[in-house]
């Protein structure tokens, strides 16, 4: 062989990745091969009997997820449309939520519900750190004209690997027996960390397909409590496609749609559940508690810092790591995908550069979380940033236990 024709070769092997792409980033996460195999049935009529078989058991496998034996709706959308549905159903013109900033997702809620005409009160925060229980507190006891008509929080904050305190932010609306509902996002959240709606009294969850219930982005979901359904006879917001009472009715009593439903992605939404149901919900949440350790400990061991400082509130389903200074985590994560094949998540918002995200949730194992971490640290050994070897090392010793 010509050296021309050598070097064409050499090339050839170096463009062309062998093996599967490692999808680190925290949503969308990997869809397993039994989930793709029931979106790869064929369509049905969605006002036939098969379909509302279909919805029945989607609705069914829902409640048990979120822990709730209130009424759950499905959108054809992304969380975002999720968060429009919780605060049009609820709300009216000019009413105050109550909202916390704990990083780029709340930011981005919190501009969903001044477009719509909402006054927010917006507790600032460091986006190290969940929501504040006792300035919660402290706004609700101020607020002695009940002004306040919602409170709404991300439960588990994806852009920075921070979980808010749910049950806690619930009693202290109790505690100061302030009428205030309580929205809860929880996209990233559900399938993946311990969440119930009724036991924690929230009024609406938010949540999404494409995270711990490992489907494709496509589906977007609302849990509703009664009081929220309550509110929703006389919230004057405008809605037509986000309203929640043709869904309602539909939905619970028969498992059908009032428009065109995602049907395939239900066909992959029934498996997705059936799955987590099968494996059981304390031991998929104990599953990712796991993993979030034994990544915790490797990036301890790295000489790394993490991005949440309270302990209580670390992340099950992403962690969220800060590159030293002067070294930029954007160029860490392409040198990451172009050596290693490996997507991690960027940093969003106020930690954009400064700050990378691995994920570790969905359909996720052992083996699979030692070649993320593996990646993690050739990758820090390829691009000169500083750091102590052994995190591998660290996260296996754990696992192993």
């Amino acid at each position: 062989m010509g050296r021309l024709s050598s070097q064409r070769h050499f090339r050839y092997c170096v463009d062309v990745k062998s093996g599967r792409h490692f999808l680190q980033i925290p949503g969308p996460t990997n869809v397993p091969d039994r989930v793709l195999r029931a979106i790869a049935q064929p369509t049905i009529d969605h006002r036939g009997p098969a379909f509302a078989a279909l919805g029945r058991d989607v609705l069914d496998g829902l409640k048990r997820v979120f822990q709730t034996s209130g009424a759950v709706v499905i959108y054809p959308s992304s969380g975002t449309g999720g968060w429009e549905a919780a605060l049009v159903n609820t709300l009216s013109p000019g009413d105050t939520v109550l909202m916390a900033e704990t990083g780029h997702f709340a930011a981005l809620w919190r501009d969903v519900a001044v477009r719509l005409g909402l006054r927010v009160e917006f507790l600032p925060g460091d986006w190290r750190h969940g929501v504040d229980p006792e300035a919660v507190a402290e706004q609700l006891a101020a607020d002695r004209d009940h002004a306040i008509k919602a409170v709404a929080i991300v439960h588990n904050e994806t852009s920075t690997g921070v979980t808010s305190r749910v049950p806690e932010i619930r009693r202290r609306i109790d505690a100061a027996g302030h009428p205030a509902l309580l929205l809860v996002d929880t996209i990233s959240g559900l399938g993946t960390a311990d969440y119930r709606h009724d036991e924690w009294g929230v009024d609406v969850a938010v949540s999404g397909s494409q995270k711990g219930l490992m489907l494709p982005p496509g589906l977007g979901f609302n849990a509703i409590s009664d009081k929220a359904i309550a509110a929703s006879k006389t919230a004057r917001l405008p809605r037509a496609y986000w309203d929640w009472a043709p869904l309602v009715k539909d939905q619970t009593s028969g498992g059908a749609f009032p428009y065109t439903p995602a049907t395939n992605l239900l066909y992959g939404l029934r498996e997705a559940l059936a799955m987590l149901l099968e494996q059981g919900l304390p031991a998929v949440f104990a599953r990712h508690c796991r993993h979030a350790e034994a990544t915790r400990r490797a990036v301890r061991a790295w000489g790394l810092e993490l991005l949440c400082l309270n302990p209580d509130e670390y992340s099950s389903s992403v962690t969220a790591v800060l590159m030293p200074d002067g070294h930029d985590a954007d160029a860490f994560r392409k040198i990451v995908l172009d050596r290693f094949d490996m997507s991690l998540g960027t940093g969003l918002g106020k930690v954009k550069g400064r700050a990378l995200r691995i994920g570790h949730l969905g359909d996720f194992n052992d083996l699979m979380l030692a070649g993320t971490l593996s990646g993690v640290e050739m990758g820090l050994a390829a691009s000169g940033v500083p750091f102590t070897r052994g995190g591998v090392t660290a996260a296996l010793e754990y696992l192993a236990k």
